[in-house]
């Protein structure tokens, strides 16, 4: 990869890379951990609405409490609440390079707030099934502290039960709990797929394989991102 193009923008392989990503695919795809290597191979900020609300939550904002009651249950935060936090983030100086969305949108109202908002250079799907998706969320343990997220099997934390960034006991959320998976994957197939019809029509929906190793996942991304 180069450093930068003629303009400083980052580029893959001499070709300019998108500035501003929508990530969609179901619960535990594997969106935040793709976005945090696009984060860091781009310069760009990754927002990630679930981190925000749950930042919301442990802080005991108006918001977060208004936001606590649908998370526990599994269910989408109400719209209003979702683009007023994300509205804020996207408005920020850290956005104006370009930025990376990670759980946002999740309906067509959110998506169509967001055409409002700021423009969108290409929207990547992971595509991910529900087997492997609930094998994912159910071996997942969270960091609530500096949200870092590990998995019992596939990415342990080598401090055990304790995050290894910070130290910090590491926890099972709600939102990852077996009932609770079962009614995020009905509410994303309910309310979140529509999203990829909306974007096809747009012309800037890509699709990858999310299964297998993170870094050949992170191959594919790259290779539908960058613009020939």
């Amino acid at each position: 990869m180069k450093v930068a193009g003629p303009s400083g923008r980052k580029t893959v392989d001499g070709h300019p890379a998108p500035r501003r990503i929508v990530l969609l695919g179901p619960p535990g795809a594997g969106k935040g951990t793709q976005a945090q290597l696009l984060s860091s191979k781009f310069a760009i900020p990754r927002y990630a609405t679930g981190d925000m609300l749950r930042a919301a939550v442990a802080k005991g904002t108006e918001l977060g409490l208004k936001a606590r009651g649908f998370m526990d249950k599994g269910l989408l935060v109400p719209d209003d609440l979702v683009i007023a936090i994300t509205a804020e983030a996207l408005r920020s100086d850290d956005a104006v390079p370009g930025f990376i969305l990670d759980g946002f949108p999740r309906s067509i109202g959110q998506a169509e707030a967001l055409d409002r908002i700021a423009r969108v250079d290409s929207v990547v799907n992971i595509a991910v099934p529900g087997s492997v998706i609930k094998a994912r969320l159910g071996g997942r343990r969270s960091c609530p502290k500096c949200g870092t997220v590990f998995h019992v099997e596939n990415k342990p934390s080598a401090k055990g039960d304790l995050c290894d960034q910070c130290g910090t006991a590491l926890v099972l959320r709600n939102d990852d709990k077996a009932e609770v998976i079962e009614q995020r994957l009905r509410t994303y197939m309910e309310t979140t797929a529509p999203l990829l019809d909306f974007y096809q029509k747009r012309k800037l929906l890509k699709e990858i394989d999310g299964t297998g190793d993170l870094n050949e996942v992170f191959v594919r991304l790259l290779q539908v991102l960058v613009v020939r």
